[in-house]
């Protein structure tokens, strides 16, 4: 079917809410297939995907050992009782992400002693990202007896109706703001590395712990959908003392910057911090519908009940087997592929290319260990695109934003709008990111080349110009 067909469809059968479907017909394509980097379009077009499909195909679109042991676990299994009758990769898949999260991190801890007594994971599966932060949110009350969340200005976590609460976008929010509850207090995310930044983070924290209701602490350690918004380095340590302190947990989000998407196996460890519970997705399964919420054993044992045989958190397809499968070829990918390792060096690549955008008159900013952030007014003889807009330059491993303003600060919008429309025609896939859609963001598969990012790069540049 073509895409002009296909298009057609939607159109006529699904909810306009959904797809967007540009009325000049240059938004969307039609995925027909995926291999590697490269995405073919339902008219047999071939483009190289910059987005990895939301960052999940980390270890490339139709992993063949992924794929593999998918259709295996197809043909043997296809569906099993999650929380009645289980199957083995579920208990599988659970040891695997006690060893490579709370287990591993104690490992790399200083000053343990030979008998210290080894921390583990327990994990919750579920279906898709905002389940999984759905089930920290009901962890946290569980565990602290306290309804509120403090989250961030910027945030995505999803959304459910638990993750509404704790995402502060008014497009996605208001609309539902007459069903809402008001767990969720908004604190501004850090941009600077001032001291001062951080300084005002630590006071508005501490003000709302001081009202005894807060049980957690949730937040991206990068805000990907947000515009590729990097904190200092001092922000999750920050946080984790105030938690300690406050008797409250710290709840990571690393849907998108899990699995080596920042050079580190999760994008916490640029600055050693160890959350309660993590919530993990997209990249786990390389394209499988699979999220878990993985949380201290300790921790989990105290706010979980057993469960009688009706449990309290569940779902259908919860700890689906071919997710199971497919999640634990995919990790074994990642390892045997050195994706962080990858990330951390293809990630100056892109750096490096996407820096001249920024012009020579951009201001280096002190930042974490590998993250670039530059912003300079464009030049007289600036890209025509971009006349008279700002431009800053941000990243970390694989994962970095182009962010547009005019001159007095607005987002340019309709500018990046403009340039990713372009390099789609091109056979580029791009998406622009921010509450405003003024950042285009760069989360390629992990698999992807030097040469690739280049060419990418370059024709952005060339967009710019025209």
């Amino acid at each position: 079917m073509t895409t002009r067909h296909t298009l057609a469809r939607l159109r006529a059968y699904e909810s306009r809410n959904v797809t967007f479907l540009d009325p000049d017909g240059s938004w969307p394509i039609v995925w027909e297939r995926a291999q590697g980097a490269h995405v073919w379009d339902a008219d047999g077009k071939k483009y190289l995907d910059l987005t990895a499909a939301f960052g999940v195909a980390a270890a490339g679109h139709a992993n063949p050992r992924v794929v593999r042991a998918g259709q295996r676990q197809m043909a043997r299994l296809l569906h099993a009782m999650g929380d009645v009758h289980p199957h083995a990769l579920k208990a599988q898949l659970a040891r695997e992400l006690s060893r490579i999260t709370f287990e591993r991190w104690q490992a790399k801890s200083k000053g343990l002693g030979p008998r210290a007594p080894v921390i583990t994971g327990k994990t919750i599966f579920c279906n898709s990202g905002f389940e999984a932060v759905e089930a920290a949110l009901k962890t946290a009350l569980l565990a602290t007896d306290k309804k509120g969340v403090i989250a961030f200005e910027g945030a995505y976590h999803g959304l459910g109706y638990g993750a509404l609460n704790v995402t502060q976008r008014a497009h996605f929010r208001s609309p539902f703001r007459a069903q809402l509850r008001d767990f969720g207090h908004f604190v501004p995310f850090p941009r600077s590395s001032q001291a001062s930044a951080l300084a005002s983070v630590e006071s508005t924290i501490r003000r709302l712990f001081r009202g005894g209701r807060i049980g957690a602490v949730l937040v991206e350690p990068i805000q990907v959908r947000g515009g590729v918004n990097i904190p200092p380095p001092g922000f999750l340590p920050l946080l984790r003392r105030l938690c300690d302190q406050h008797r409250a947990l710290l709840v990571l989000d690393e849907i998108y910057t899990g699995f080596g998407r920042t050079g580190k196996w999760f994008a916490c460890e640029h600055s050693g911090t160890v959350p309660d519970v993590i919530c993990l997705g997209k990249a786990l399964t390389g394209g499988f519908p699979l999220s878990a919420c993985v949380g201290r054993a300790d921790l989990m044992d105290a706010a979980w009940p057993p469960s009688n045989g009706e449990a309290i958190h569940t779902s259908t397809f919860l700890g689906h087997p071919v997710g199971c499968a497919m999640a634990l070829a995919q990790i074994r990918e990642m390892k045997r592929l050195k994706v962080a390792q990858r990330s951390a060096s293809l990630g100056k690549v892109l750096l490096s290319a996407l820096s001249p955008l920024a012009r020579r008159r951009g201001v280096q900013h002190p930042a974490a260990a590998g993250v670039h952030r530059r912003r300079v007014p464009c030049a007289a003889s600036a890209p025509a695109n971009f006349s008279g807009c700002q431009l800053h330059v941000r990243g970390l491993g694989l994962l970095a934003g182009v962010e547009v303003s005019h001159a007095d600060g607005s987002p340019a919008t309709d500018a990046v709008l403009r340039v990713v429309k372009a390099l789609l025609r091109r056979g580029f896939i791009l998406l622009p990111e921010g509450e405003h859609s003024s950042v285009i963001g760069f989360t390629p598969p992990l698999t992807i080349s030097a040469g690739q990012l280049q060419a990418a790069v370059a024709a952005l540049r060339d967009e710019c110009a025209g």
